[in-house]
Order: structure tokens, then C-alpha cells, then sequence
């Protein structure tokens, strides 16, 4: 048997995208390319590695197994590559990086301009996903680090304090609510919303917290970015639910900006990882420099 790492890898993004088009374009493929390799992989394990349906593909219980497999070589090549750059400066590492909305719309931008500057030999893909999701994918090995709320079940991941960060209900100038010390999420249901468009990891969260108490939430309009959704409650077009930080940055802050009494509101932010120790070094580099130069090594107290 014979799967050399492009194989490795084009199987990992098919898996993760569960299809073969998205995975082979993610690897560089054309999709006939990348069929034919999965097809020469299957011949080689004598086994299908992936079931087929209309809806796309998923690894069968042979395919689990090389995902497994796949996902622990690719990360040790990766780790090879980050050690050696420290010595061959052509050659570059790259980092994945997961986040919710609040870390990857209002925390991190700048953060990560700056490390980029620094380090021009490493790439840095963010990708913005609810925390739950964020500390799955971290713990399956699908991203090096992760920020994510600390209501996700980060268990047996190393995590770090990364911010703290407070929901807030956005109102328009003058609204009948402006003013009010705190306010329950379920009260805002009420009332005409703006939301983030998209797959955006905050509007998920918000649906499934309206679903909770059973109501739902009476969207305006649907929008890209918390700046866009903020400029649209400076303009009297309905109530938000965003980030304190995202408030204070398009608003002002000031009685437009009610904190949210329930408790999934008030969220501490965690940087995680599987390991930091195992992490390669310029991985290591930019969960040092989110942490503002913290140094980053295995704590038993910071892994729970």
C-alpha cells in the first residue's frame, strides 16, 4: 500500500467538506483528478473509504480510521515543516485557526495583522464557527488552535484565558428599552431584529437560545458583519444582539447597549488547543502572541 501525503491530505478536506468537488478544489485537484485518486485509494486499502449519496460523502468505518491516521501524519508533517522554518526561512508554516463570531469579527483582526507582519513565512487561516464546534474541531485535530466560549465542553483540551466578552441588546436611538440597567433575551424576541447573514456562528447561537425559551426571533433583515448590522441600528431598522465590543466600536456603547441578563451572554473567550507543547513552533508563536506574549506551555491546571 502505497498513500503518499497528497493523498492524506485530499482525503482530510473531502471528509471535512463531504464532498469530493469541495475537497478536491481545497487540495488543488480538478474533480476528476481527485476522484481518481479516491478511486486508486480504495483499490489500494481494498475497502470503500467512503459512502456516496445525493447529499454528498462521508467516510465509512475504513475511511475513519485513515481520517484518523491522515490527521495525525499531516500534523506531525506540519509540525516538521514549523521546526525546520526555523532554520530554512523559505519555507512556510501555516496555521488554522477556528473562532466564534466575537473572536474572529472583533478580537483577532488586528491581532493577527500584526502577527502576520511580524512572521511573513506564515500563513494563517481564521475560520468563524460556533464555540461549540470550535473546540470539536480542535479536539479531532481539524485546527491547530481555537477561540472558544467557555459554555462549549473544551474537556481535555489546554485552554487560556483569551478575553471576556458580553452580549449586549443594541438599540436604536430613542428606542422605549434604551436605558434599562440589564434585559432578558426572551424580550427582545418581541420586537423587530437585524441579524447576521450567512452561516455566521452568532446567528446559530441565537437560534438555537430563541428555540430554548420558544419563541423565535422576527427578523428584518439579514446582513454581512457586525458593522453592517450595528450601522443598521444607528438607523432606526430594528434591535441587535451583538458583542458589547462590536457596540462600543460602531455605537458608542451608552444606554443604546443593555447587557443581556442570561447567563449564556456573559461568556469568557478561551484560546485552545490539543496540546501546546505539541504544537509546531510557529503555531506556538501565534498562540504566544494572542496571549500578548504569554508564554505557552503545558499547565495541568489549564487543561480540563
Amino acid at each position: 500500500m502505497h498513500l503518499d501525503l497528497t493523498d492524506l491530505r485530499l482525503f482530510l478536506h473531502v471528509a471535512e467538506a463531504g464532498s469530493i468537488t469541495a475537497g478536491g478544489a481545497r487540495a488543488g485537484l480538478a474533480l476528476a483528478s481527485a476522484s481518481a485518486r479516491i478511486r486508486d485509494m480504495e483499490v489500494q486499502v481494498g475497502v470503500p473509504l467512503l459512502e456516496r449519496g445525493r447529499r454528498g460523502v462521508h467516510p465509512t468505518p475504513a475511511g475513519t480510521t485513515l481520517l484518523h491516521h491522515a490527521r495525525q501524519v499531516l500534523g506531525q508533517v506540519e509540525r516538521m515543516r514549523g521546526e525546520l522554518g526555523e532554520y530554512a526561512h523559505g519555507l512556510k508554516g501555516h496555521v488554522r485557526l477556528l473562532a466564534n463570531t466575537a473572536a474572529a469579527s472583533e478580537f483577532l483582526p488586528e491581532l493577527l495583522a500584526g502577527f502576520v507582519v511580524a512572521n511573513p513565512q506564515v500563513d494563517v487561516d481564521l475560520d468563524e464557527r460556533p464555540s461549540p464546534e470550535v473546540a470539536r474541531a480542535v479536539a479531532e485535530g481539524q485546527a491547530d488552535l481555537g477561540v472558544a466560549a467557555g459554555h462549549a465542553d473544551l474537556t481535555g483540551l489546554e485552554r487560556h484565558l483569551f478575553r471576556l466578552d458580553q452580549l449586549v441588546l443594541a438599540l436604536p436611538p430613542g428606542h422605549a428599552l434604551a436605558g434599562r440597567e440589564r434585559i432578558a433575551f426572551a424580550e427582545a424576541l418581541g420586537g423587530d431584529l437585524i441579524g447576521l447573514a450567512g452561516d455566521s456562528a452568532l446567528h446559530r447561537h441565537l437560534l438555537e437560545q430563541a428555540r430554548r425559551v420558544g419563541g423565535r426571533m422576527r427578523l428584518r433583515a439579514r446582513v454581512h458583519g457586525l458593522e453592517a448590522v450595528c450601522r443598521m441600528v444607528a438607523l432606526g431598522a430594528g434591535m441587535a444582539v451583538v458583542p458589547d465590543a462590536a457596540a462600543r466600536r460602531w455605537l458608542g456603547g451608552g444606554p443604546g447597549a443593555v447587557p443581556l441578563t442570561d447567563a449564556w451572554a456573559e461568556r469568557r473567550l478561551y484560546l485552545v488547543a490539543r496540546r501546546m507543547e505539541e504544537l509546531p513552533s510557529h503555531a506556538r508563536r501565534l498562540a504566544a502572541h494572542l496571549l500578548g506574549g504569554q508564554r505557552v506551555a503545558v499547565s495541568p491546571a489549564a487543561v480540563r
